[in-house]
């Protein structure tokens, strides 16, 4: 049996490397990899620990939103209105350091909610709140003196754009810029307590976190009782998110939820586990076939899930829960729970000698201590009675990743239907809408990037089935397309300009899929720069596009496919090739990914769908991003060297892509065969769906180019 310090000390980031093996067309059926388990128990503060969990409850009147400032401004007096405001909270946020039951020294603001989700409601978007910064990825750190705010290459010019002079830019991954613990050894003295909200830290994270600051002996501090962002943010804090849950049609999701509790029950036996908490809400909706609205633009509701042998729970707020969604659950099997009782809950799976399994990955670190905590509370009760014996009904943990997050990235056939046809609806609506901007443009129409995105959302909102956008749409203009995730706001945003590149990247929520798409384009007469930076761009995602791989192989192999072009002539871009997509579900998911970082093992399967997006940002001039989403396929090779099948792709999208940028001169002929063979798609599979000057663009844009 393992003692609370054992199972605590399996709570680590460090892994051995996964194999992966065995692989089925059934979910459920997948090999997983194990975490490793490190045997050196952590330590953490225990003062005035409280078992609570905390919503938004409390809050009340919707606050005052955080909108980006062009630089000049930002170049202004650190007094200017923005500094100031941004100051204030600082130095409000630093007063609590020292009351009763805190005393502290630092405080690390992640960018999660306590689901570890990438996209979260508005009342808990603390990060943005505290620092001005709205990205979505990106950890604020602030201590007696001073305040950092750490992000990525996708949001450097944005961090630029809208933090005040009090703020230090960690441009997270550039030489010789520390990360947060490196930096927090260096700027506390010895001996420093360091707090942190564990409802926001993933159980993994804490350990790491934990292990790095204890390398200047500083002390982590778990801040149960209280977030001190939103004591700053008071009463301007928004209100919780409150609009219904609804039930996702069979049709669409293709495997009923007594099937899929089924066999992830099969799961648990096999693994020696007896429950599992499912934290990730999008895990959590695919595996009930629901749908929520409380997080923008992805079609989830603030839940935990746990799942035991003979039960099941449904940890949520009972007032976004429909008559029909209620009997829904009733016949499932599954049992209501209020939100905030999850810890309770964790405890008395201790008290009953459960082996349940957590993802430390993303379950947070205030389950998985209250676990280890109960467990403790567990053993002390057997006493002496447990000396010499193993007891089979003693707690313990199991320790590996969710088997939903593969079972819900392998699409069914219904999904992969699903996907297909909302696609299709989507190049519709962006056909009518591309139509409709190059005739205003040719007019000499002024238009705000706001205005443009604006009316794209008016042409998707015309098809059937659509939800919501699937993100905040990227258009920029000129030097804004450079800014990778730029969000163009009313009162900053630029006019787009027919001299220019413009880049739009944008997607929609449909009822039986899920869309993300970028095009680059140009108005006018684009620089033999341009065409040259587009057409080595297109190159690679044509690379990637046409990659055939061995089964099993991580999409960390095929980065270099989309980036080859580029560093031939030493281009490159700060993002990742491609993400996995859900299925009516959110627009970023796991596990599969195409990255430069390599340290994701997870192989591209069968029925998975990722996106092709490499780009190339030239600060404060142009940005050129060219996206598709892809399903992986299994194609038909001529050879099986080893006996084993061999991967590809297929297209979703179906979008034409502008020819005017392409130096033909720079494709092979096999690359032209490819743009038009890809137009000749396009006009095949939606022109039916489109008339009028819409059809007739889109005649014009997939007509073929000839080889120079």
């Amino acid at each position: 049996m393992k003692s609370a310090a054992a199972i605590m000390s399996s709570f680590s980031l460090s892994t051995t490397t996964p194999s992966f093996k065995s692989y089925s067309s059934s979910f459920f059926s997948l090999s997983l990899p194990i975490y490793r388990c490190i045997r050196k128990p952590p330590v953490f503060s225990t003062t005035n620990r409280m078992f609570i969990v905390r919503n938004s409850s409390s809050s009340s009147s919707s606050g005052s939103s955080i909108s980006a400032k062009p630089s000049s401004e930002m170049r202004k007096s650190k007094n200017n209105g923005k500094g100031l405001e941004q100051d204030e909270k600082v130095n409000a946020l630093r007063d609590l350091f020292g009351k009763p039951g805190v005393n502290i020294d630092a405080y690390i603001i992640p960018s999660q909610d306590a689901h570890q989700s990438e996209f979260i409601a508005e009342c808990y978007m603390r990060r943005a709140y505290i620092s001005g910064f709205t990205g979505s990825a990106g950890t604020a750190v602030v201590t007696r003196h001073k305040a950092a705010l750490w992000t990525d290459g996708r949001y450097f010019l944005q961090a630029e754009k809208q933090l005040s002079p009090s703020w230090i830019l960690m441009r997270a991954g550039n030489w010789g810029v520390p990360n947060t613990t490196e930096w927090l050894n260096d700027v506390l003295a010895p001996g420093g307590r360091i707090g942190i909200d564990p409802f926001l830290f993933s159980s993994d994270a804490v350990n790491e976190l934990k292990e790095a600051v204890a390398k200047s002996n500083h002390e982590l501090v778990y801040l149960y009782d209280v977030n001190l962002v939103d004591e700053v943010w008071k009463e301007a804090r928004p209100m919780p998110p409150n609009k219904p849950i609804r039930v996702h049609d069979l049709k669409h999701a293709g495997v009923d939820v007594s099937t899929k509790l089924s066999k992830l029950r099969s799961e648990l036996t096999s693994n020696g586990a007896s429950a599992i908490v499912i934290s990730m809400l999008d895990e959590v909706a695919w595996l009930l076939n629901l749908r929520g609205n409380d997080v923008p633009h992805s079609p989830v509701m603030y839940a935990y899930l746990i799942v035991e042998m003979d039960a099941a729970k449904l940890f949520v707020d009972n007032s976004k829960v429909t008559p029909e969604v209620m009997d829904y659950l009733k016949t499932a099997g599954i049992e209501l729970r209020p939100y905030e009782s999850i810890l309770s809950e964790i405890e008395s799976l201790a008290a009953r000698g459960a082996h349940l399994w957590l993802d430390t990955s993303s379950v947070n670190a205030a389950i998985a201590s209250t676990y280890a905590s109960a467990c403790d509370k567990f053993l002390e009760s057997l006493g002496s009675k447990s000396k010499g014996k193993n007891l089979s009904g003693v707690p313990s943990a199991l320790c590996r990743n969710s088997p939903v997050s593969l079972a819900k990235a392998v699409k069914n056939d219904a999904e992969l239907e699903g996907m297909r046809n909302s696609h299709l609806r989507d190049a519709a609506a962006l056909t009518e809408f591309w139509s409709w901007l190059e005739e205003e443009m040719n007019n000499n129409v002024v238009l705000t990037e706001v205005e443009v995105a604006d009316k794209l959302l008016d042409f998707r909102a015309s098809q059937a089935g659509f939800v919501d956008t699937s993100f905040d749409t990227i258009s920029g203009s000129g030097a804004n397309g450079a800014i990778i995730h730029y969000r163009a706001e009313p009162d900053s945003c630029s006019v787009v300009d027919t001299q220019k590149l413009f880049l739009l990247d944008s997607g929609a929520q449909y009822l039986d899929g899920t869309t993300d798409i970028t095009r680059t384009v140009h108005f006018g007469q684009p620089s033999e720069r341009q065409k040259e930076c587009f057409t080595r761009v297109l190159q690679g995602h044509i690379a990637l596009d046409q990659a055939v791989f061995p089964e099993n192989t991580p999409g960390f192999v095929l980065d270099a496919f989309a980036r080859s072009s580029l560093w031939k002539v030493g281009l490159d871009y700060r993002h990742g090739t491609g993400h996995g997509v859900g299925a009516a579900l959110n627009v970023h998911e796991g596990p599969q990914s195409i990255s430069f970082r390599f340290g994701n093992m997870t192989p591209l399967l069968k029925g998975m769908i990722v996106s092709n997006e490499p780009g190339y940002y030239e600060d404060h001039a142009f940005g050129i991003r060219i996206e598709n989403l892809l399903y992986v396929k299994e194609i038909d090779t001529p050879n099986r060297f080893g006996g084993i099948t061999y991967i590809g792709f297929e297209k979703l999208t179906f979008v034409p892509i502008q020819t005017k940028l392409v130096d033909l001169t720079l494709l092979s002929a096999a690359e032209i065969d490819w743009l038009n063979d890809y137009h000749s798609q396009v006009w095949e599979k939606v022109s039916p769906l489109v008339d009028g000057s819409a059809r007739e663009w889109l005649w014009n844009n997939t007509r073929p180019v000839a080889k120079p």
